[in-house]
């Protein structure tokens, strides 16, 4: 253990990739986000949809975990679950919630804020139906972030699908289907050299994006 505390604790990474400023960057965040997920698709990172999503309960207990953008459009970024999970009960007491992609291979890191709102039945099912056979009988079996007895439990439960539904006959759920974030807040991070990272923000203000410097 102390072996691996000292490991931890003598990392040292210096970033050296890249450089951002206010002359840089598009006036329009999510054009900036676009170019930024180009790039990032085109240097082949994997998972370079996932981003951790945080949420914060009535209680004012954090969560957070790491989902999949699967689509969006113009400040508008849409995710899928399950509407009896934690995430989603969370979502429902506080809809106040955040992205945040890193894509450690660009030296970059992407914070999205804003509130959101469940994405409408008809976006939900065009989802849902364009995804494999198999996710969508993962989608029935699970009762995410309830307790679970053991994992034969769950083959159980996914064999009882099976024999419910098959590919042409399966449809969505009333309990799964997707959120749309609507954002009001951006931040573009670049790794730099000891520590002096740039970080530039967007905050919606009256209908207008104010572009800021912000201390690494």
């Amino acid at each position: 253990m102390d072996e691996l505390k000292n490991h931890i604790t003598k990392l040292r990474e210096d970033f050296t990739k890249g450089t951002l400023s206010e002359a840089d960057v598009s006036t329009d965040p999510f054009l900036q986000f676009t170019y930024w997920l180009q790039q990032a698709v085109d240097s082949k990172i994997p998972e370079v949809q996932a981003a951790n999503l945080a949420t914060v309960s009535s209680e004012g207990k954090p969560s957070s975990r790491i989902v999949y953008l699967r689509e969006f459009e113009k400040n508008n970024f849409s995710f899928y679950t399950n509407y009896n999970s934690r995430k989603a009960k969370d979502l429902e007491q506080n809809p106040h919630t955040c992205l945040t992609f890193f894509w450690p291979e660009l030296e970059r890191q992407v914070r999205i804020e804003g509130k959101v709102e469940k994405t409408s039945a008809a976006q939900s099912d065009a989802y849902f139906n364009a995804r494999p056979y198999d996710s969508k009988v993962g989608a029935w079996s699970s009762e995410q972030s309830n307790l679970l007895f053991s994992r034969g439990e769950l083959e159980i439960k996914i064999e009882e699908i099976k024999k419910l539904y098959n590919p042409e006959t399966i449809k969505r759920p009333d309990f799964w289907g997707g959120y749309i974030l609507k954002a009001n807040y951006y931040e573009f991070w670049q790794g730099r050299k000891s520590r002096l990272h740039d970080r530039i923000s967007y905050r919606l203000q009256n209908n207008n994006w104010l572009i800021s410097r912000l201390s690494p």
